[in-house]
C-alpha cells in the first residue's frame, strides 16, 4: 500500500489524499519532521491546488504547508510552491480584498528567513505594485538593496527603475536613478530619455555633458559621440530658457571645431539658442559669423535662409 501511495505522488496525480493515505504521511512526518523529501512529497499527494479543488482542501494544504515551514523555515523550494500558490488563489480577487494583505504578511514572515534570496524579494515588489502601494513597494526595493550583496543589486535595479519610471513620480524616479548612477554611470541615457520625457531639460543637458566629457563612456543604445554631441545642442538650443547648468556657446563652438559636416546646422541652432533667450542682437552677429565662415554651398544656403526668415520675423512683428 506504502509503495503505491509512493508511486501515485511520483507520478503527479492530482487526486486528494485519503483519511488513510494521510495517516501514513503523519506517521512518517513524526518520527522524521526534518524531511524535506518527505513534506514535498505530502504536499504533492494532497493535491496541486489548481482550479477545481474545493476550499476545504486548499485550507488543508495551507495548513501542511504552514507546519512544513515551521520545521523547515529556511527552505527556498517550500517557500517558493508556498507564495506562488497563494499568489494564484487571489490573484482573480480585488486588490482590496484583505486575502492581499495577508499574503504580504505571508512574503514578510518568509523574507525574515529568504532575505538572502532575490527572486522572494522581486516577486514581493511586482506583488506590491500589482496592489498600486508605491510608497511600500519603494521601501522593500530598498531593503532588498540592503539585504543582497552587491554582487546581485543588478537584478534588483532593472526592476526598481523600471517601477520608477511607471510609478508616475517623477521627483521619485529622479532620486532613484540618481542612485542607480552611481553603481552603473554608463546607463545614463536611460535616465536622460526619462527627463526629456518630462521635460527637465537643465539636467538632461548636464548629464548628457558629463557622459560626453568621459573618455570611458559608451553609448549602450549604440549612438556615436557624433549623434551624442548633435543631441545635447539641440538640447541646448531648443530649450535655451532652462538651460542653467551649462555655458551652451562653448559646447556649440566646440561642437563646431569637431563636425565640419554639420556646421551650418549648428551655426543656426546658435543663432536660434540667442532668439529663444531675446538676445536678437547677439543672434545677428552669430548669423553674420557664420555666413562668412562656413566654406560650402549647403551650409551657407542653411545659414543664409534661417537668417533672412528670422529678419522677416523681426520685421512683421514690429
Amino acid at each position: 500500500e506504502r509503495g503505491s501511495e509512493m508511486a501515485a505522488a511520483e507520478g503527479g496525480e492530482e487526486a486528494i489524499v485519503t483519511e488513510g493515505e494521510a495517516v501514513v504521511y503523519e506517521e512518517e512526518l513524526l518520527q522524521n519532521p526534518y524531511s524535506l523529501k518527505l513534506w514535498l512529497r505530502y504536499l504533492q499527494v494532497t493535491g496541486s491546488g489548481k482550479k477545481g479543488k474545493s476550499e476545504v482542501s486548499f485550507s488543508q494544504r495551507k495548513l501542511i504547508f504552514e507546519r512544513a515551514l515551521k520545521a523547515l523555515p529556511g527552505s527556498y523550494k517550500l517557500w517558493n510552491m508556498y507564495l506562488k500558490e497563494r499568489r494564484d488563489r487571489i490573484k482573480t480577487k480585488c486588490i482590496n480584498d484583505p486575502a492581499y494583505e495577508a499574503l504580504n504578511n505571508t512574503y514578510e514572515r518568509a523574507l525574515v528567513f529568504m532575505h538572502k534570496m532575490p527572486r522572494i524579494w522581486l516577486e514581493y515588489c511586482k506583488f506590491l505594485r500589482i496592489q498600486r502601494l508605491v510608497n511600500r513597494t519603494r521601501r522593500t526595493f530598498d531593503r532588498a538593496l540592503r539585504s543582497l550583496p552587491i554582487t546581485q543589486h543588478d537584478k534588483i535595479w532593472k526592476e526598481y527603475t523600471k517601477f520608477a519610471k511607471e510609478a508616475q513620480v517623477p521627483e521619485m524616479a529622479c532620486r532613484v536613478f540618481r542612485r542607480y548612477l552611481k553603481l552603473e554611470p554608463d546607463s545614463v541615457e536611460e535616465y536622460i530619455d526619462f527627463l526629456k520625457k518630462h521635460g527637465m531639460w537643465n539636467e538632461s543637458a548636464v548629464l548628457l555633458a558629463q557622459a560626453l566629457n568621459r573618455d570611458t563612456f559608451t553609448s549602450k543604445s549604440g549612438k556615436s559621440k557624433h549623434q551624442l554631441w548633435l543631441e545635447l545642442c539641440d538640447v541646448c538650443t531648443k530649450h535655451a530658457p532652462d538651460i542653467t547648468g551649462l555655458k551652451v556657446e562653448p559646447i556649440v563652438r566646440g561642437a563646431l571645431k569637431r563636425f565640419t559636416d554639420d556646421v551650418g546646422k549648428l551655426w543656426t541652432s546658435l543663432a536660434d539658442y540667442y532668439i529663444r533667450l531675446g538676445h536678437f542682437e547677439k543672434a545677428r552677429d552669430i548669423f553674420e559669423e557664420g555666413i562668412s565662415t562656413v566654406v560650402t554651398v549647403r551650409d551657407f544656403s542653411m545659414v543664409f535662409d534661417a537668417y533672412a526668415q528670422f529678419e522677416e520675423t523681426m520685421i512683421s512683428a514690429k
